[in-house]
């Protein structure tokens, strides 16, 4: 009866809507890969910590969403021309200080979960944290928005992959590895690949509204070229951690995924077929996610 009410209840849709529940993948693949190499390295992994840590990547992934759909509706970037899903705050769903408010109470939600993760791991965790906190407002808010930059890939390789992977395997084993990095190398380029083709999509609209992606600096062949680029990088990583042995077929299916992929957004101009290009990209990164697993428990 719960449900039934959540979802007939048009606020709760609509903060459902601003929390883009779709985008998820990209918080929790980042621990999921980092607890299959905690255990290839060590031999265990610490099913608690692995709580705390995907409950704490969420509520940030949620806390980011509120504060882009917020942010977005304020600088006039979401209109009514938007190729992507529609937008909570820029249709009028929901109010600019409501949705502020959601978001900062979910970096709240964010810190309770990271605390026992600070108990175990010490200052490490803050100085992982605190950037994390700002940067789900300073992705599109405050001085320097990295979205209106052309820094959306960066931070995604950085943050989604290298901290998060690096992150979960620290707090998993109380060390860092090198192969803990080039992992969050792989999975940071298979999450920026989402938004290299959502900024594709969106390449008119964003340049109409001064918002300089690498898509409106650089424009669509140089993009592509990045796509390409990012999605060799994450095999080459693979094929770094585990050698050229047949284990790598686990791999195969995310890889030509990935290369239709290419294909794909070659072959179309930017239009709503780019949201089914975006599903696509979210697909190979979970079945790259269920690749490492299994080369990690083999």
């Amino acid at each position: 009866m719960w449900l039934i009410w959540f979802y007939s209840n048009t606020l709760m849709k609509s903060y459902l809507l601003a929390s883009r529940p779709k985008t998820l993948p990209a918080a929790i693949v980042p621990v999921w890969v980092g607890c299959a190499l905690a255990y290839r390295l060590t031999g265990q992994w610490d099913g608690g910590l692995a709580f705390y840590t995907v409950m704490g990547a969420v509520w940030i992934q949620v806390a980011t969403n509120f504060f882009n759909d917020a942010i977005d509706s304020q600088k006039g970037a979401d209109t009514d021309a938007r190729l992507g899903p529609l937008r909570a705050t820029a249709a009028g769903h929901l109010s600019i200080k409501t949705v502020y408010t959601a978001a900062f109470l979910c970096l709240l939600l964010a810190a309770v979960f990271g605390f026992p993760l600070f108990m175990m791991r010490g200052w490490p965790m803050i100085a992982i944290a605190a950037p994390s906190f700002y940067l789900a407002y300073g992705y599109t808010g405050g001085p320097l928005p990295l979205a209106y930059k052309g820094l959306g890939e960066l931070f995604v390789i950085l943050f989604f992959g290298v901290v998060a992977v690096m992150g979960t395997v620290f707090v998993q084993t109380g060390a860092w590895y090198i192969e803990a990095f080039v992992a969050g190398l792989a999975i940071g380029c298979l999450s920026a690949v989402l938004i290299s083709i959502n900024n594709l999509r969106d390449i008119d609209e964003d340049r109409a509204n001064t918002k300089n992606t690498l898509a409106v600096k650089w424009g669509r062949r140089a993009v592509l070229n990045l796509v390409w680029m990012m999605i060799l990088v994450a095999y080459s990583c693979a094929v770094w951690l585990f050698g050229a042995g047949l284990d790598l077929l686990y791999f195969l299916p995310a890889f030509l995924l990935g290369l239709l992929i290419i294909r794909s957004i070659h072959g179309h101009l930017p239009g709503q077929i780019y949201n089914k290009f975006l599903a696509m990209a979210a697909l190979q990164l979970i079945l790259y996610a269920g690749a490492f697993m299994l080369n990690c428990n083999s």
